[in-house]
């Protein structure tokens, strides 16, 4: 054999050498992704509760609009219920939330808030006046930027005796697999760094690692906002929409507040993501069991709902409406397609349907390109839904509700942390809803649909809600965005 056979035959072997190192890498990046998309979920995670009496419950909203002359008006009710009840615990104060920061913009203007300095602040104050109060924040590690950031606020409160749980994403699945399936190969193992980097702070001043970025890819959240404490008249709960984040104050949501068994509920299904991130909480309050009498629904019933049981309920919700039934909507993100045809085949048995949605144009300064909202929308309107926007002036729309009426005089309202996407109903984000279900006489629920009423119809010269032609679009190409992205996770909603 010649010296150039010799050289031919290595080249080969080297070229077969790296055509099976390819395709290893290509088979094992596969396996990774396929596993961590489809990997069981830890325990307690997408429950529905029992269905319990509805005790005391109240709605309550945070209210954004345009005044005639073209300023922003802002009312909120949410957090300063939510720091009354921190103020007034005792025993035990467990709050799940999903920003807990100042990041992403200047809080300027009357009608913003520093939530989260407010928040911190409660609980300090509290464990200080009452030093037998167990304190529990339960948060995402976006909070720290994947462990690229050191949170001065946490350090404050772990410092102040508040337990603070880091949520261990990692136990999640893959709500972006091609992304996740070849970070877990070539990234996750070295961790990160609080020491500074080399890439600009996404969200604020200074520099963070390249670990951060590549973390943050991931796309996974632990999206709840819940609060559970003791009061004065029994255990209350509530769950929210909104955010104790600085530069969403002005953002529109909606929040449900609740006692008896329920709240309790709500603190069983906080324990499993406090376990599964590695921290001990002990023995805690659990609810009672069920009774065996059945619930009373002519007086309201009230379930918590987590993940995918939140999907669940609202298709079961959707599907048990028809000819003359009514359904409400004002969702942040709408793009599930389970919930979008569900939605239409509402319609086509005679309800009326009528969408309230965020029109997806900004986020904390940067412009959005109005994905998914203005596709699916497109959708709606041409199955004979109607479509209005909320009028957003920089703030967004950032409620997670439906409702339904039915001619019989029965209500369901279904309202909490999820938006109507695959990452927030299918297992993917966590996730915490209430629904509650009665007549539609019942307070809450009167107070409910009068909410939406007041958004769609703009009274007393108040705009809260644009017509459907203020944002309308017909693009293909963006619808088709949309649906792959949906698909495949390679999106932020």
């Amino acid at each position: 054999m010649t010296a150039e056979d010799k050289t031919a035959v290595r080249r080969l072997a080297w070229r077969r050498l790296v055509g099976v190192l390819v395709l290893a890498a290509v088979v094992l990046w596969l396996a990774m992704a396929l596993f961590h998309r489809y990997k069981p979920l830890p325990d307690g995670l997408s429950v529905a509760m029992p269905e319990r009496p509805a005790v005391d419950v109240r709605f309550l909203a945070d209210l954004t609009w345009v005044d005639p002359s073209g300023e922003r008006q802002v009312d909120q009710r949410i957090f300063d219920r939510v720091l009354e009840l921190v103020e007034g615990a005792e025993r035990l104060v467990v709050i799940d939330m999903f920003l807990f920061n100042d990041f992403a913009g200047q809080v300027d203007g009357d009608d913003m808030r520093r939530l989260s300095e407010e928040l911190e602040q409660a609980l300090r104050a509290r464990r200080a006046a009452v030093p037998g109060l167990r304190a529990i924040l339960i948060t995402d590690p976006i909070n720290t930027l994947y462990g690229g950031l050191r949170s001065d606020r946490l350090d404050r409160l772990r410092a102040a005796g508040v337990e603070v749980v880091i949520t261990d994403l990692g136990r999640l699945r893959a709500s972006n697999p091609a992304w996740s399936g070849a970070w877990r190969l070539c990234c996750r193992w070295a961790g990160n760094s609080p020491d500074g980097g080399w890439l600009p702070n996404p969200v604020g001043p200074g520099e963070v690692t390249l670990r951060t970025g590549l973390a943050l890819l991931n796309f996974k959240a632990n999206h709840r906002k819940t609060l559970v404490a003791d009061s004065p008249s029994g255990w209350v709960g509530l769950v929210t929409s909104g955010n104790p984040h600085d530069a969403s104050s002005a953002h529109g949501n909606v929040a449900l507040e609740f006692r008896g068994p329920a709240a309790l509920d709500l603190l069983a299904t906080e324990l499993p993501v406090a376990e599964f991130s590695g921290a001990a909480l002990g023995t805690l309050p659990a609810p009672p069991a069920p009774s065996p009498m059945r619930v009373d629904r002519s007086a309201g019933t009230l379930q918590v709902l987590t993940e995918s049981a939140i999907r669940d309920a609202a298709i079961a919700a959707l599907d048990r409406v028809g000819t003359g039934d009514r359904v409400d909507l004002a969702m942040f993100y709408l793009a599930h397609r389970g919930i979008v045809r569900a939605i239409e085949r509402a319609v086509e048995r005679g309800a009326r349907v009528r969408a309230l949605l965020d029109p997806n144009i900004a986020a904390f300064g940067n412009e959005k390109s109005g994905i998914p909202n203005r596709p699916v929308a497109r959708e709606l309107v041409d199955a004979g839904i109607e479509v209005r926007w909320c009028h957003t002036t920089g703030e967004q729309c950032h409620s997670k509700f439906l409702q339904t009426r039915t001619r019989a005089g029965t209500s369901e309202l279904i309202a909490g942390s999820a938006n109507f996407t695959r990452r927030n109903l299918d297992d993917l984000n966590l996730e915490t809803s209430v629904r509650v279900a009665g007549p539609a006489g019942l307070p809450v629920l009167q107070e409910a649909a009068d909410w939406f009423e007041m958004r769609w119809t703009n009274p007393a010269g108040r705009s809260f809600s644009l017509p459907y032609e203020a944002y309308a679009e017909d693009s293909a190409l963006r619808y088709a965005r949309y649906r792959l992205m949906e698909f495949s996770g390679l999106s932020t909603f």
